[in-house]
């Protein structure tokens, strides 16, 4: 076997680097080297990558290998914590209803009710539409106003308007049942990543790891991890977090352990760390900052908006109600009394959309009790006026119900805190003047007494 000379490896006096031995050159030697030399160049700039990193458009698409920087846990100790997670489940877990079932339809619904709604308001709401809906067909048969009617006081209708397409589309393309493969749920209406997820693990056992508020909470938490949870690098490290603990043998039990504890345990505010199961795991409890944890975000500035509405009755105790108005966005797009922009002396104007656009007389208007509505980032002053007629006018596709029944339709929660003011003044001035109420009671418990209890009731809960 011949010995050969490199370039750079000669060790002859007087010889430089790179000069060759003319003796020993051999080509097949020389592509080797060239070879070599190119794997040496590529390991030398990749080494001085590491401390001198060079902005590479190219290569921040790439996968790393890195470990997830939010939780390390050793082999043991990650089964240590999933053991003591899932073990104060089974013990402290709250008993719900949609917990009961592995039906996918009825856990499906309760993770759309429960999209940015306490737990408690959706309770009678869940019961109520279950009652009206039992299965995904009878939901996909009905008509979109009794699905309204019956979401009406929840808040955030497209939820509902949604969830009806959904049935629709379940009914048609997958037999009535709620698809089992991720990239079919999400093609569903009103699906995203952490409700597919949740519908899957829970209902068919798909080891697929949930990601959202609660849960988000409680991983920042556990990695000391400062920053605005929604920001997109952020919750992408959250997102591989949430994978990286879920229990695949129990992957529904183990979702609703993560988001139970976020709810009743890792609170936002005053976190009650001494009763959490995972605390020995919890590095902000550790270095004292699980109350500053995670980093507030920015809110949008509140906008003002003040609305007058009118509330037309007839000697008959009817109403008024219209639709797809100018600001319909604010009463949810669902049935209203009529409105229009306050400005700085909302009674005349008032009086005068009366007379221009519905044809209606300047009368007499009286003021009734304000009252606030939020949606989203807007704080909205509802200024109520009454307004008495001989005779509703006749709108095309207007609603003319009983004041005292306004519930038989869908409306928001806006248009029944000023059914309520409305009811609560007529009831008022029928006592002062010691005349029969505007609905004389049939007894306790009636339809229409019934009717405006519940007005009442859920205008609180707003």
């Amino acid at each position: 076997m011949r010995r050969l000379a490199f370039p750079g490896k000669a060790k002859a006096p007087g010889l430089k680097h790179g000069a060759t031995f003319k003796s020993v050159y051999h080509p097949i030697a020389v592509l080797r080297f060239r070879c070599s030399a190119a794997a040496f160049s590529a390991a030398s700039v990749a080494a001085s990558a590491d401390t001198n990193p060079m902005p590479d458009p190219k290569a921040r698409s790439l996968p790393t290998s890195k470990p997830n920087p939010l939780l390390t846990f050793s082999t043991h100790e990650l089964r240590e914590f999933r053991r003591a997670l899932l073990d104060w489940f089974q013990r402290e877990q709250r008993d719900l209803d949609w917990r009961r079932t592995r039906d996918p339809y009825r856990i499906w619904l309760s993770e759309i009710m429960l999209q940015q709604t306490r737990v408690a308001a959706v309770i009678p709401y869940y019961r109520r539409f279950v009652a009206r809906f039992p299965t995904v067909e009878s939901l996909a048969r009905a008509r979109v106003e009794s699905v309204l009617r019956n979401w009406s006081g929840l808040g955030y209708y497209s939820r509902a308007r949604n969830l009806h397409r959904a049935a629709k589309q379940i009914v048609r393309e997958h037999g009535g049942e709620f698809p089992r493969h991720l990239p079919e749920a999400l093609a569903l209406p009103g699906i995203g990543e952490y409700t597919a997820s949740a519908v899957l693990s829970i209902a068919y056992g798909e080891p697929l790891a949930v990601l959202d508020g609660n849960v988000a909470r409680v991983l920042v938490r556990l990695g000391g991890t400062r920053g605005e949870v929604r920001e997109p690098r952020l919750w992408k490290r959250l997102t591989e977090a949430a994978g990286s603990l879920l229990a695949a043998e129990a992957p529904g039990d183990w979702n609703q352990a993560m988001m139970e504890l976020g709810a009743t345990v890792c609170t936002p505010r005053s976190p009650a760390c001494e009763s959490c199961p995972v605390e020995k795991w919890c590095r902000a409890r550790k270095l004292g900052i699980a109350n500053s944890l995670p980093t507030a975000r920015r809110k949008p500035k509140s906008v003002r908006v003040a609305l007058a509405a009118t509330v037309l009755l007839d000697p008959a105790g009817r109403t008024l109600l219209l639709r797809d108005q100018d600001g319909g966005a604010l009463f949810s797009r669902l049935w209203q009394f009529p409105a229009i922009a306050a400005g700085r002396n909302p009674r005349r104007r008032l009086s005068e959309h009366l007379e221009h656009s519905l044809g209606i007389p300047t009368a007499k208007i009286e003021p009734l009790a304000r009252a606030r509505h939020t949606v989203t980032f807007r704080e909205v002053h509802l200024l109520p006026f009454l307004v008495r007629v001989e005779q509703l006018p006749a709108l095309p596709g207007a609603q003319m119900p009983l004041l005292a029944e306004l519930d038989r339709l869908p409306v928001s929660n806006a248009t029944r805190k000023i059914a309520v003011s409305a009811l609560r003044a007529l009831e008022h001035g029928d006592r002062s003047r010691k005349t029969p109420p505007l609905h004389k009671p049939q007894g306790r418990g009636t339809r229409k007494n019934a009717s405006r209890i519940a007005l009442v009731d859920r205008s609180a809960q707003a």
